[in-house]
């Protein structure tokens, strides 16, 4: 069985670690990997590596900086399918989801590609008698990333290109759940010709969130996942002086007024609500609905959810397995709830698959409103 380590210093942790956890395929349920738990001294050695090559990548030109990323997304771009694989293969997602993924973490690398012109300064002549002011930017130092399981590619790409390029180290704390596409993606940063020490990866639980948080040498912490854990990463990170962006959860409502394409509408509900599983900030939770259009589109949003295929991501299913078995049963338990509130619950049985009651889905869970004042 395959052990993920930490990636400090431009190469995998040799130390061992007292402690560590599975990694599950959520397509079977089966343990396919272990990954190493972070402590507080394993994330003192990544500041360290990370604070040390701090000292000479700012000091690195803007040329030498866009050339790795450059080299980087090429490479990125010659192993999006290896990339996609192993999303696939611990979070669940179909391969297609994943790819997308993929495609969008290249996004912010070619945008970062571009970050000399807007790392320029500014120069005012003659403010006050003789009296000029400038401005410069300068990079902070080693920054720390959190991420979720849902997108464990493209979230810490949001992050990490814009960081490096402007100067800064990095160190990425994945979620456990699916910690490899982001062990690929340090390899190829390397290949790219990132010197030792400005990425590192370590990975963790709560005491390696804490270890970061609380580290003097993290100078930036930037996290997204759910709200109480980003209050939490807020209030925990700005208390130790750092600067601190916590992005919490983001679940949309989609509005669907009566002069709708109804058909446009069902289409983008389940697109929004099944993609990626439903594990995703955009997924769609709730469906508000302009009357006299509520019926329709119930319908016509039952109709598309029935024939949703549901399985393995690598073969061939609209809709990937939950990420976890309690997450499965976390969203079997909304079923219950619906029906509670007075849904409808139709379709046929699921053999067990989302809860002991024969209930596949509860379209009719589409809150509508009224044109009347």
């Amino acid at each position: 069985m395959t052990q993920i380590t930490h990636w400090i210093n431009g190469a995998l942790d040799t130390q061992s670690s007292k402690r560590s956890g599975e990694v599950f395929n959520p397509a079977t349920g089966k343990v396919t990997k272990t990954v190493a738990l972070a402590d507080a001294a394993t994330v003192d050695r990544a500041v360290a590596a990370a604070t040390e090559a701090f000292s000479s990548w700012r000091h690195s030109s803007l040329t030498k900086r866009t050339q790795v990323l450059f080299a980087f997304r090429e490479l990125v771009q010659q192993n999006k399918e290896k990339i996609a694989a192993l999303i696939t293969d611990e979070h669940g997602k179909v391969l297609s989801d994943a790819a997308g993924e993929v495609t969008r973490g290249l996004e912010v690398v070619e945008f970062a590609c571009g970050i000399p012109h807007l790392l320029k300064g500014g120069f005012s002549e003659e403010v006050s008698t003789g009296v000029d002011v400038y401005s410069i930017r300068q990079p902070l130092g080693p920054v720390a990333i959190i991420s979720p399981f849902n997108f464990p590619a493209m979230v810490p790409m949001w992050f990490f290109p814009i960081a490096i390029a402007c100067g800064n180290t990095v160190i990425v704390k994945p979620s456990e759940k699916d910690p490899s596409a982001i062990m690929l993606v340090a390899q190829l940063l390397k290949e790219a010709g990132l010197p030792d020490g400005v990425f590192n990866v370590v990975h963790g639980d709560k005491v390696a969130v804490d270890a970061l948080l609380n580290h003097p040498g993290i100078k930036a912490v930037s996290f997204v996942g759910s709200t109480p854990i980003a209050r939490y990463v807020y209030e925990t990170g700005t208390k130790a002086g750092k600067r601190v962006q916590a992005l919490g959860g983001a679940k949309n409502h989609m509005i669907v007024l009566p002069d709708a394409d109804l058909n446009l509408a069902a289409d983008a509900a389940i697109n929004a609500g099944f993609g990626s599983a439903g594990e995703r900030c955009m997924a769609i939770s709730a469906i508000v609905a302009v009357e006299p259009i509520a019926d329709k589109l119930i319908e016509k949003i039952k109709e598309r959810a029935l024939k949703i295929k549901t399985g393995d991501g690598t073969k061939g299913a609209d809709m990937g397995p939950l990420v976890t078995k309690e997450h499965r049963d976390k969203v079997a338990g909304y079923i219950d709830v619906a029906i509670k509130d007075g849904a409808k619950a139709t379709g046929e049985k699921l053999s067990g698959l989302i809860n002991p009651k024969e209930v596949r889905s509860a379209p009719d869970t589409v809150s509508t409103c009224s044109q009347e004042p």
